[in-house]
């Protein structure tokens, strides 16, 4: 018997970051010298008390099946957080943990989401949202949100995509892949729009909160707009700002009902995230925040010379990122010009590819996030690589005829 793809697989496609990355190590497998800025990575190590943290966990014995979805102690901690930075009061029976955000994306969308329904979500977007929606016999909405609005979708533009199978609309801010925020008066915007829509259901995806440069105030959706806190789900997780990628702790906090359906998803899918990765994120998110300043500095500092980089390329634009370590570059400049192995490009993929074939460089290419002719730079990597890279693409783009 041979394997038959099931239809919702059929409807998935892969991660394009995951296979940049994997690319790149392929390539440098090979002697070849790639830059890789393909990864959503911070490039900093786990902050010692939290390592610490996990070896007295695993001292401790704590290394049995938790709760489905988390232990008390973390729970406990995150209605902290959310109520310390957000000015949001939710109690632990309205508390969600799994092993990742992708994971809090799926149960809740498992447990809300019928064939046909329609999920709105902005583009650029993360590569993962429309994939699970479709995965789900959901309907994904791609909103366009161009350069020209610094990459953010307008209430006018919400309001036309609103239907009346509209089920969620998901919000990013800052956004991975454009590093873009939404301050509190664009929320209030929008959050005026959802306002006239009572049956939308909003996932507010707050991932790079801690993760902002040059003065931009955090903001979430159901924090600036108290009237919507019964219908938005506020998700977010350890792995950016806490540099745990590996750890695989995301967490979400919404209404009860919503919260309970996701409890029975997981039950019966990847049961609770790792024990001791929870005992570590009580630390993270109880401790100390100070190494939070000088990381963000730096990501400011390779921010900014990439950008200059970027902008400096031919046929390249880039606005600057309120925070995250992503930048999103518009490359309709290099449509329709020869690359120095004859090729033409024609699209974003094309333009990617032959950047990795001339100066081994690996982005990911915009299409993969909705949004195209363009790509995404993740500069969560060393300042000597970044100015190297940007060299690279410079030189790249200046060949091309």
């Amino acid at each position: 018997m041979t394997f038959s793809a099931s239809a919702a697989l059929s409807r998935v496609k892969p991660s394009a970051t995951l296979a940049v990355t994997q690319k790149a190590k392929e390539l440098r497998a090979k002697g070849i010298d790639v830059i890789g800025l393909g990864a959503g990575e911070p490039d900093f190590d786990t902050p010692d008390h939290i390592k610490q943290a996990a070896v007295e966990a695993i001292a401790r014995g704590e290394t049995k099946y938790t709760a489905v979805d988390g232990i008390g102690e973390l729970k406990d901690a995150i209605v902290k957080k959310f109520r310390r930075d957000n000015d949001l009061d939710y109690t632990a029976s309205q508390v969600h943990i799994a092993p990742g955000g992708k994971p809090v994306i799926f149960n809740a969308l498992t447990a809300s989401l019928d064939a046909g329904d329609e999920v709105i979500i902005p583009a650029p977007y993360w590569v993962t949202y429309p994939e699970v929606v479709r995965l789900l016999g959901g309907e994904p909405v791609i909103v366009r949100a161009g350069i020209e609005n610094s990459f953010k979708i307008t209430p006018d533009q919400l309001e036309a995509a609103i239907t009346p199978k509209t089920k969620w609309f998901i919000l990013n801010s800052p956004s991975n892949p454009t590093g873009m925020g939404y301050s509190a008066a664009d929320l209030q915007a929008l959050a005026d729009v959802l306002l006239r829509h009572p049956h939308v259901m909003i996932m507010s995806d707050d991932m790079y909160e801690h993760i902002v440069y040059d003065g931009f105030e955090f903001a979430t959706i159901a924090q600036v707009e108290p009237r919507l806190y019964e219908r938005t789900l506020t998700m977010n997780g350890v792995s950016k700002a806490y540099s745990m990628t590996g750890w695989r702790i995301g967490y979400a906090a919404g209404p009860e009902a919503l919260i309970a359906g996701m409890r029975k998803v997981i039950s019966q899918t990847t049961s609770n995230a790792c024990s001791i990765s929870q005992w570590a994120a009580v630390a993270a998110l109880n401790g100390e925040h100070d190494f939070l300043k000088p990381r963000n500095e730096a990501f400011r500092r390779r921010r900014d010379f990439m950008l200059e980089g970027l902008n400096a390329a031919d046929g390249l634009a880039a606005p600057k990122p309120e925070g995250a370590f992503y930048i999103f570059a518009d490359c309709a400049g290099a449509m329709g010009k020869t690359a120095p192995n004859g090729q033409v490009i024609e699209t974003d993929t094309d333009f990617c590819a032959g950047l990795l074939e001339a100066e081994a460089v690996a982005v990911v290419p915009g299409i993969a996030f909705g949004m195209e002719p363009g790509f995404r730079v993740s500069y969560a990597t060393d300042d000597d690589s970044l100015r190297e890279a940007a060299a690279r693409i410079q030189r790249f783009c200046a060949s091309l005829r």
